[in-house]
């Protein structure tokens, strides 16, 4: 008697239904063509010494086994000390943090931790890349609405927002500063959404890894960096997902932090557990180490960043591109249709192998591509590499 034969996909639907990074893609592509780097979001300067000592002499002391799963005591700690001072909350380091790897993973486990499948997650385009796939990974269905390039700057439009909220709406995502667009979301923004979350009885994800690097306008005043955690009734409402990365320069530390009220932190540290049980140990300890840094460290970030913000947005513009200066963040997306490409992957291709700059093509950060001209440019780099990007540059004014 023949057997019938049983055929199963090897790859779930989850994972077939997103692509790899295109960030991480295109540092690949820079690396074979030999393109200066302008794509991925890591600096390709030294992480301070003082910071990389704490981690050796960590190493050196032996914290090498498991830390405690949801964080070693002196970064909660550390965490909670520097939240009262730069965002003026007040929690609880025991009951209301979950250290994780990354802030990645702390969105992910954030996620999981609170959405049931077939409910909305709201999230503003463009977007950062993960957050697509952690909608899929976590049984969520997005909602997109849409930043406009308005003026100098981005803005959503309240109608818009108003109407993707509903019945079946569990949470809204909000990057601030915002990657990719440098947007910083205003007081007055923050309450809109604040009521809006409050009248559906939504959560709020906010992701404040570029919470430090804000910029003076022109006019001299600079943006407020306030986390919606501060609003009026949201404190229970909201997940704040941070991470060493961004402000002290160690993207590959992979040590980030979830702050949220006790019963969503409970949840929270499960998934997290099972995910990839703990962050690394002595990289914690160095962590504690760097949250305790006086207001002085932050407002040298700060200046660095602004001046070399103000030497690439210039050269981009004479470039030929349409770009505006970003409030915060370490990127500029820019709308390269002067160009004249079919679209932002044929442009990037060409900006990396006929150029020599690396890119990240605008499309990753959309849920429709189709007719996607923008590209986002990425200037936390030493002064000599974003020098020789903007020498390459010339070749797109000389062809």
């Amino acid at each position: 008697m023949q057997q019938t034969k049983i055929s199963k996909s090897r790859i779930s639907r989850k994972a077939g239904s997103f692509t790899e990074s295109v960030i991480r893609e295109m540092t690949r592509e820079a690396i074979k063509h030999g393109a200066v780097n302008l794509g991925q979001g890591f600096p390709d300067f030294a992480a301070p010494e003082d910071i990389k000592q704490k981690a050796m002499e960590a190493i050196a002391a032996d914290h090498n086994q498991y830390a405690i799963t949801w964080g070693v005591k002196s970064f909660r700690d550390a965490i909670a000390e520097k939240t009262k001072w730069f965002l003026g909350l007040e929690i609880d380091p025991e009951r209301e943090i979950t250290v994780t790897c990354g802030s990645t993973e702390g969105m992910i486990a954030a996620m999981m931790a609170t959405v049931d499948p077939g409910e909305e997650v709201i999230v503003f385009e463009p977007f950062y890349e993960n957050y697509a796939p952690d909608a899929i990974l976590s049984d969520a269905v997005p909602r997109h609405v849409p930043l406009h390039r308005k003026g100098d700057g981005f803005e959503f439009d309240r109608d818009e927002l108003r109407a993707a909220f509903n019945e079946r709406t569990k949470a809204i995502i909000i990057c601030n500063p915002n990657n990719p667009t440098g947007k910083v979301f205003s007081r007055d923004e923050l309450e809109f959404i604040a009521d809006l979350c409050k009248e559906f009885d939504a959560l709020c994800f906010t992701d404040e890894i570029y919470e430090h690097i804000v910029y003076h306008r022109e006019d001299g005043t600079r943006p407020e960096h306030i986390t919606m955690a501060a609003i009026d009734g949201m404190r229970e409402r909201t997940v704040v997902v941070n991470s060493l990365s961004k402000t002290y320069s160690v993207t590959g530390w992979r040590v980030g932090y979830c702050i949220a009220p006790a019963d969503i932190t409970s949840a929270i540290r499960k998934v997290h557990d099972f995910l990839t049980v703990g962050a690394a140990n002595p990289l914690q300890h160095a962590g504690a180490y760097a949250l305790s840094l006086p207001a002085g460290y932050y407002e040298e970030l700060q200046r660095e960043y602004q001046r070399k913000r103000d030497f690439i947005v210039p050269v981009l513009q004479d470039a030929g591109f349409d770009c505006v200066a970003p409030e915060g963040a370490y990127y500029v997306m820019a709308d390269a249709k002067p160009f004249g490409f079919a679209n932002d992957i044929e442009f990037t291709k060409h900006m990396i192998r006929e150029v020599g700059v690396a890119v990240i093509p605008g499309s990753s950060f959309y849920h429709v591509t189709e007719g996607v001209q923008m590209v986002r440019f990425c200037f936390c780099k030493k002064d000599e590499t974003l020098e020789a990007a903007a020498e390459n540059l010339q070749k797109l004014r000389r062809g």
